[in-house]
């Protein structure tokens, strides 16, 4: 037990300032648009057992998959770790999420003293495989999503093995890329490193390995006061995801909560089998899910580390959509993650009614489009595209930002255009896109773009088509997401939520995220703040009178009393509103 307060209190911030550090060098280093735009990375510092101590402040759905990672790690190489190696794995079989997600370990050593690890993880623009961008949804077998690596060493006592790393280089669609993002990674490593040393010149390497002790207990002992407030009992929720984009659905995701004295129990029996599609998850990346789910609703100074995880246990059956079995395909497993969050916090509303929100837009939408350049190389380019929060207990969703568990950016227009091989043409929210609820859902994000090239092959992953976000506490469901190709043309079509397609030179696609649910009562909303909400474009004024009952003049005044005979139409004949998850 470290008896000085102030001495733990500034190890703890230090240390979580360092993690924070190691992604800040990523982000000023990283050369993909994916990474240094869209921030798909994380980062995170490890004690000598392979322990989480801190992580920075980037994807919570990376972050709790890192024990798995490391416990590879210290299979293949325990006894033979020394200073100056560095080991990369991505393969879901063997500690990894899906194969664009390439963790890069470094040891951090003081002397011969092994002080622990530095840890960074790199969604990779491509990987290989049969469709740009490595994540189809279509693959049906991970021999098609591109190259494997198991736990395997890059440097070994500061020699970098350029066989491997030319291996990987020659099987991806833009090795530059790759090495500099990888390079960003290693650079990130070096960062962890000197400042975990600085730690340990400080405290001594007993007083670190102490010190990181009382730091887990400490988040523990934290995390199981917060859940002492929660009533005992089991609380199950049951959502969906649309269909597997081989046209088999709707896919279950159900989660039975118990909890106790003993702590946190997520039983998923009952969700889908493992399907034939990319979408299969990882049993780590499934219980990241949930660590995100109830990091999102609780108090924010519980330090994020493998003390956090001690309350948890879990049931996740095997060869489930939630733990598929090898060769199954998983580049689109994060479609999985964002719906075990809204399941996990579906089944946790009852139980912490004033935190947990409506259900968001069902996680950042993924564009992948590849093509041919002019010099004969493969381009890559991604459009990662947020929508919305939910709303929440106490106030409105957020518009255009991620869900909690991806803590993405959506991609720049500028970012997109100067590859000089697209044009976006369109870019914003769309009126009444927002479930109703005395809270009001956030918007969907709407993206126009036009081909400039002349061909290339996208590839969409998106949801919430027929599976809406869901309401609570009377709030409406949010609304769907969409994809039209040729979008204002003679030759429109709607696509589907997962397609594959090919688009030349003019053709023309809109892509539109779904809209997050509401809370509370519509009828219940302030009809000032409808008004505001009108005037602000947000919501129609015929939106204004069907979903909230407020009649807004042509002069953007309300009218108060055909609001009041509206609203008590309204009321006399509600019931209550429906949500897309089913509580029991």
């Amino acid at each position: 037990m470290i008896r000085d307060a102030v001495t733990f209190e500034v190890f703890r911030n230090a240390v979580t300032g360092l993690a924070d550090e190691m992604a800040i060098t990523i982000l000023r280093t990283a050369h993909s648009q994916l990474v240094a735009s869209s921030m798909d990375f994380s980062a995170a510092l490890c004690d000598a057992h392979g322990r989480v101590i801190a992580q920075a402040n980037t994807l919570p759905v990376h972050l709790g998959s890192i024990p798995d990672a490391m416990e590879a790690i210290l299979d293949e190489f325990g006894g033979r770790i020394q200073p100056g190696d560095v080991y990369l794995l991505n393969d879901p079989s063997r500690g990894g999420m899906h194969l664009p997600d390439i963790f890069a370990v470094a040891p951090v050593f003081a002397g011969e003293a092994l002080l622990g690890f530095s840890v960074t993880v790199v969604n990779h623009t491509d990987v290989g495989g049969w469709a740009a961008g490595s994540m189809a949804v279509q693959s049906t077998s991970i021999f098609a999503e591109g190259v494997q690596i198991p736990p395997s060493r890059l440097v070994e006592a500061g020699v970098m093995n350029e066989t491997f790393l030319q291996l990987i280089l020659r099987n991806v669609r833009e090795p530059e890329l790759l090495r500099g993002d990888l390079e960003s990674q290693l650079a990130a490593c070096h960062t962890g490193a000197e400042g975990l040393r600085a730690l340990a010149a400080r405290h001594g390497v007993d007083g670190l390995a102490a010190l990181v002790d009382e730091l887990l207990d400490y988040a523990e002992t934290l995390l199981r006061a917060a859940l002492a407030e929660a009533a005992p009992g089991t609380y199950t929720f049951t959502d969906h995801i649309d269909d597997d984009g081989l046209g088999s659905g709707p896919i279950p995701i159900q989660v039975k909560t118990t909890l106790s004295e003993s702590g946190i129990e997520l039983d998923f029996t009952g969700s889908a089998p493992q399907v034939d599609s990319a979408l299969n998850a990882t049993a780590s990346f499934t219980r990241s899910a949930a660590y995100a789910a109830l990091q999102g609703i609780l108090a924010a100074d519980i330090p994020a580390n493998s003390g956090f995880y001690r309350p948890f246990s879990f049931v996740i059956p095997e060869a489930s959509i939630l733990n598929g079995q090898r060769p199954a395909a998983r580049g689109a497993r994060g479609l999985v993650g964002f719906r075990i969050i809204d399941a996990v916090l579906g089944a946790l509303a009852p139980v912490f009614p004033d935190r947990v929100p409506a259900a968001g837009d069902g996680g950042p939408d993924g564009i992948a489009i590849g093509l041919i350049g002019e010099d004969g190389e493969s381009v890559v380019l991604w459009d990662a595209l947020a929508g919305a929060w939910g709303a929440r207990p106490d106030r409105d969703g957020v518009d255009g930002i991620s869900s909690l568990g991806a803590n993405l950016t959506n991609t720049p227009v500028e970012e997109l255009e100067r590859s000089g091989h697209i044009r976006i043409d369109g870019y914003g929210y769309l009126p009444d896109s927002g479930g109703a609820g005395r809270f009001r859902g956030g918007l969907a994000t709407f993206r126009d773009m036009t081909m400039l090239a002349p061909k290339a092959s996208v590839q969409i992953r998106s949801d919430r088509r027929k599976f809406l976000p869901y309401g609570l506490a009377g709030g409406a469901q949010g609304t769907p997401s969409l994809n039209v190709l040729d979008h204002g043309g003679s030759g429109e079509r709607v696509l589907e939520s997962k397609p594959h397609f090919v688009m030349t030179t003019g053709t023309r696609h809109r892509h539109v995220t779904a809209g997050g649910g509401g809370h509370g009562s519509p009828f219940e909303r302030a009809p000032e703040r409808v008004r505001e909400d009108v005037l602000d474009g947000k919501v129609t004024p015929e939106g204004a009178r069907r979903d909230y009952g407020v009649v807004i003049t042509e002069a953007g005044v309300i009218d108060a009393s055909a609001t009041a005979a509206l609203r008590g139409e309204a009321r006399s004949g509600a019931s209550s509103t429906p949500t897309d998850g089913t509580f029991r």
